[in-house]
Parts: structure tokens; C-alpha cells; sequence
């Protein structure tokens, strides 16, 4: 794939405040925002898909999802669980039924990393402690220099985080069969950088500690992350991206970069057998303007986004951009409560990129327009190729690379049904 290169981190050493540490030992965020601001607005209940999500925070673009201790290397991680293989255990856990996760580690073993799962003797009503066997690091700088012209693609690209050999946020406890989607989003005891993120994840905000309710009951950690605003099936989505395995895509999704899920089951696939991803759509060129309600892409996160900038709570610029629709804007594929079990048992959070480029034949015509729904995208690419093509003129498909965004929610209707059906000899 052309559009994408890989590109080496830079690494870079930022000085962080010491805060003492508050109950179980999780220590304070520098520079996080604080809960319950008064004002905010918050996505309703019934709107959000995550149920383990104990809010959606649309003024502040954020998700607070509970945090869980773990290991790596007898170092303390902090991660996040967004989706489970099994039916019963995503219900049991509040979070999203991903099927298709049982079928990452087709040809890529080390897709899924294998942890080990172990209880204190005393813990008489707290979670196992999870051992990791790879890990992220968020010490590297990132980077993300626009092109000449001031959009993309982005003359540098440099991810903030990097996967070890053995980091997979895919997870199969020894002993089980299940797959978890558990990001790790932040190491060490603390204090939490959550403005330059040397040991956050590139999109958190902020980390919550855990609090006394009463004496000897506490609530639990949690973790603001900045969401991403896309479509779905012509309604306005919620997700979060936490790993690529592109090193520029990681740049601009504020991801982990972990090229190891290059190898997962499989390029190209959506609805096959063995398929354990899902696709996004992604448009390289499609109009800017900070305005414009045609905007979407990767130029325009770029221009209008503030996509060269470290996310912080405290960036009001940044923050106010995306709210008012200067994220990338992605189209998702299918959707985790589409009203057609074949389409939300189709889900899964690891999405095969497929890239649009639009010709000079559409920007010059203004045909270059906001797309919503994965079946409007795929009819056009069949039939207006004038129009629509993969980068470079290329055919128009996948373009090699995965990303891994959790759903989250939605903003005014629940997605049912794609608006159009495929006309023939579309991609299906």
C-alpha cells in the first residue's frame, strides 16, 4: 500500500509532576479533567452501545470505561475491555459480542496474545490480575507534519505508542478459549501523563482514580478516552481506536502502532469464512472545511481536525473542532445491535481498511461528497470508477492494513439496515 509507509518512532523523555498516590494505589492524572462537570452533555443510556461505559461525554468527546489492573513483566499495565467472542460472557461483562474474534489467530498465533490470570488469596470480591506477555510504549513522540499543501497525506507520520514483539490487545486467558478485546492504555503506578503521554495511550484524557464509597469499599479506576465520530448505515456513530497496524494510520487514530495485527485472519476479508475483521471506509481526499458539511477524510482531519497536536482535556481548540465534525468521519461497516442478526453477528472491533480516493473528474465537480453507508460507498466504487477509486487509481478495496476501533455508541437513530441495497457485481 502506497498511501502509508512505515515510519520509526522517535523517542523523547517529557518531565512529569509527582502526585501522591490515592486509594488502591492508583495515583492521579496530570492534567485530566474532572468528573461530573456541570454543563456537559451526556450521550442518554439507550443510545450507548457499551453498556460498561459509565458515560459518553459529547461536550468533552470522551468515553469513561472502567479500568483494570494487570501486569507485564511484573510491571503494573492499565487496560480497558471493549468485546468478548462469547454471547454470555459479553453480557456478563456489559460489553460488545464479537464473534468473529475466534477467528483472529487463523494463520497469526501471536495475534492473540495468551495471558495468565491469577487472584489473590485475600481478594474475596475484586477481578483476577491479568499477566501480560507484550505491551505498549507510549514514551515516542508523535509526529504528524502535513503535506506542503497543508493536508495529506502527511509529509511525516510518527506514531506516540508502540507495541512489543509479543502486544496483541486481542486476549485468550491460558486455559480458555475466549478472546477479549483488552487495549492496554496506560502503564506504571502514576502519575498519568495525559498531555504529552509518555505512558498513556494518545487519546486518553484522563485516569480516575479509584475512591472510598465507605470504609473498606471502593469504586473502581476509570479512563477517559477521547472517542471518534464516524457513520454507520447513514447515522452518526461513536468509536474508539486504540491499535493500527500501520504506522501512519496509527499517527493519525492516536493509536498503538502494532504491525504484528498486519498478519491477522485476513486481508481483504469481511463476510468469509475464517474472517475476523470488518470493514472501514476511508476517504484520502474528500472535501474540508471546518464548515462544510460535505467534509470527510483524511485531508480534512488533517486541516481542520487539529490533527498535528497532542490531545489534551485542556485543548479547548482541539476538542471543540472534533465536536463539531472535524474528525476523519469514517463509514463502518457492520454494527453490533443492527436490527439484522446477520449483520450485528458480522461485527467485529478489527476494521479492514479500505481507502477512496476521489478523481479530479469528481473534486472539480463537487461529486466528492460526505458518504454514510458501506453499500452507497461499495455502488459507487462499482459503477462511477470516473469518480471513485482506490489510492493512485488503483482498483478499489482493502489496502492491506487493520485498525481497531470499539463501537460505542450512536447519536440520534441505532443504524438498522444499509440505505441501499448492493447493485451487482459490488464488492459484498
Amino acid at each position: 500500500m502506497k498511501f502509508f509507509q512505515r515510519r520509526g518512532g522517535v523517542i523523547a523523555v517529557v518531565a512529569v509532576l509527582a502526585i501522591a498516590a490515592v486509594a488502591v494505589g492508583l495515583a492521579t492524572t496530570i492534567g485530566g479533567a474532572h468528573a461530573g462537570s456541570t454543563g456537559d452533555q451526556l450521550l442518554p443510556s439507550n443510545k450507548v452501545i457499551l453498556q460498561s461505559a459509565k458515560e459518553v461525554n459529547l461536550s468533552k468527546q470522551t468515553v469513561r470505561l472502567p479500568l483494570h489492573r494487570g501486569t507485564f513483566h511484573g510491571k503494573t499495565v492499565w487496560y480497558v475491555i471493549t468485546e468478548s467472542s462469547d454471547f454470555g460472557l459479553a453480557h456478563d461483562l456489559n460489553i460488545n459480542f464479537a464473534p468473529k474474534l475466534a477467528n483472529l489467530a487463523i494463520g497469526c498465533a501471536k495475534c492473540v496474545q495468551q495471558v495468565t490470570e491469577s487472584v489473590a488469596p485475600n481478594n474475596k470480591f475484586g477481578e483476577g490480575m491479568v499477566a501480560f506477555e507484550g505491551a505498549p510504549d507510549f514514551t515516542p513522540t508523535r509526529v504528524l507534519t502535513p503535506a506542503a499543501n497543508g493536508g495529506a497525506p502527511p509529509a511525516v507520520a510518527k506514531p506516540g505508542a508502540v507495541g512489543s514483539a509479543d502486544y496483541s490487545p486481542f486476549i485468550r486467558i491460558k486455559g480458555s478459549s475466549v478472546i477479549y478485546n483488552a487495549p492496554i492504555v496506560a502503564t506504571g503506578d502514576g502519575p498519568f501523563d495525559v498531555i504529552h503521554h509518555t505512558n498513556t495511550g494518545d487519546r486518553v484524557l484522563a485516569v480516575n482514580p479509584a475512591g472510598t464509597i465507605r470504609p473498606g469499599q471502593f469504586s473502581e479506576p476509570t479512563v477517559d478516552i477521547l472517542f471518534v465520530r464516524g457513520f454507520d448505515a447513514g447515522q452518526r456513530i461513536f468509536y474508539i481506536s486504540t491499535e493500527s497496524s500501520d504506522s501512519a494510520a496509527a499517527t493519525l487514530e492516536r493509536a498503538t502502532f502494532v504491525p504484528l495485527l498486519q498478519k491477522s485472519a485476513f486481508v481483504g476479508a469481511d463476510d468469509f469464512l475464517g474472517s475476523g475483521r470488518e470493514r472501514i471506509f476511508v476517504f484520502t481526499n474528500g472535501q474540508s472545511g471546518a464548515t462544510n458539511d460535505n467534509a470527510q477524510g483524511i485531508d480534512h482531519l488533517i486541516r481542520d481536525g487539529h490533527a498535528s497536536q497532542d490531545a489534551s482535556a485542556g485543548d479547548t481548540a482541539l476538542i471543540d473542532a472534533l465536536r463539531n465534525g472535524g474528525d476523519l468521519l469514517n463509514t463502518l461497516g457492520d454494527f453490533p445491535s443492527l436490527a439484522d442478526p446477520r449483520h450485528a453477528n458480522a461485527y467485529s472491533p478489527l476494521w479492514d481498511a479500505q481507502f477512496g480516493e476521489w478523481s479530479k473528474k469528481a473534486i472539480d465537480g463537487k461529486l466528492n461528497t460526505r458518504q454514510t453507508d458501506e453499500n452507497q460507498i461499495l455502488n459507487l466504487a462499482a459503477t462511477r470508477s470516473d469518480l471513485l477509486t482506490g489510492p493512485g487509481g488503483a482498483p478499489y478495496g482493502s489496502v492491506g492494513f487493520v485498525i481497531n476501533c470499539p463501537i460505542i455508541g450512536f447519536q440520534d437513530e441505532e443504524p438498522t439496515n444499509d440505505l441501499v441495497d448492493l447493485v451487482p457485481n459490488a464488492q459484498g
